[in-house]
């Protein structure tokens, strides 16, 4: 008996252990792209045999012409493969961020919506090529190792399950996959689009490095971003473990976190600042609440986001939560994730 063609049986073969893995139902976020519609076809495959609900949603960011139609004919695609319920969600986009950021921002939100309203997860066709780029532009940007180790395969934030079960595959397979069945993909022309970081990232950048390292980057890139989650994830936990050992009333001893490594020093303090309730955490304010430790002159509060602040007295950290000047309104922005989402 003859299979399915090679890259259509990678892609059912990449979804088949998370979709089998609960019986929680899956939504998967399709854009019209080679990646996301190969994902939705291989999750209604699948879906037949797992038992699982697998519907479909596609946001309408209505920042090029012709959007609207665009989101129905890929609503009506996801129908035709068999997922149920689908949905066309149509979003506002802001400024903040860049073009690029403001619509990665309400596309996050349409989408968090969605899986609250059904209760899933929501599938992802982040690719391992997308792997590579988010690895690249968080070494370009400097923003901390979690950045730099990229997208993790499955992450729950908010109450919404994150579930990316393609970053092992290629996004020439998914672009096979969907030709291989006669799936019509869109081409989102901001992915060629220069005055875009990533599409540069894409086009330019990585295709030079390519050649001049002699191949296989993109690949390398993501097998160091999985080697340092888990160099992180132990960091973590042994933060974790050091937070509750030092933590007492609320405070913490200086001198005690004065001995730690610094990575560990600065993991406790920022667990201990999120666990607190501050907002909006970024290391310009990390740096600042472990100078009261490591370089303490007698200097006073440190302002925080949201109104939070923490101060040094009698050799130990104390946090005044934001609740200590008042609520925050209900739309208060939330901890930065060190990862994209």
């Amino acid at each position: 008996m003859v299979g399915p063609p090679r890259a259509v049986a990678l892609l059912r073969t990449a979804v088949r252990p998370g979709l089998r893995a609960g019986e929680r139902p899956v939504l998967a976020a399709v854009s019209g792209g080679a990646d996301s519609v190969a994902l939705a076809a291989a999750l209604a495959f699948e879906a037949r045999s797992a038992g699982v609900p697998v519907g479909g949603v596609t946001v309408d960011h209505g920042l090029q012409p012709g959007s609207a139609d665009r989101a129905e004919r890929t609503a009506q695609l996801l129908r035709g493969l068999g997922l149920d319920p689908v949905l066309v969600r149509r979003v506002t986009v802001g400024a903040d961020g860049g073009p690029e950021g403001a619509a990665r921002t309400a596309r996050h939100r349409a989408l968090a919506a969605a899986a609250g309203e059904l209760g899933a997860r929501v599938a992802l066709g982040h690719t391992l090529d997308d792997q590579a780029e988010t690895v690249l532009l968080g070494l370009g940007r400097g923003s901390g190792p979690r950045s730099v180790a990229g997208m993790v395969p499955e992450r729950t934030a908010d109450g919404v399950t994150w579930w990316r079960p393609l970053l092992a595959v290629r996004r020439a397979t998914t672009r096979q996959a969907c030709l291989d069945q006669g799936l019509p993909v869109w081409d989102d022309p901001w992915n060629v689009d220069p005055a875009h970081t990533r599409a540069r990232l894409r086009g330019e950048v990585l295709p030079l490095v390519e050649e001049v390292l002699g191949g296989g980057v993109a690949p390398a890139l993501a097998r160091t971003a999985e080697l340092l989650r888990e160099d992180l994830d132990a960091l973590d936990a042994l933060a974790a473990a050091e937070l509750a050992r030092l933590a007492g009333a609320g405070d913490l001893p200086a001198r005690e976190l004065a001995e730690l490594p610094a990575a560990l020093r600065r993991r406790v303090l920022r667990r201990w600042l999120r666990d607190g309730g501050v907002p909006d955490l970024q290391a310009v304010h990390l740096l600042a609440v472990e100078a009261l430790v490591t370089r303490w002159r007698g200097q006073g509060r440190v302002d925080l986001p949201g109104g939070a602040g923490t101060t040094r007295t009698s050799g130990r950290l104390v946090l005044s939560p934001p609740a200590a000047r008042g609520a925050l309104p209900q739309d208060a922005p939330q901890t930065r994730e060190e990862s994209r989402p």
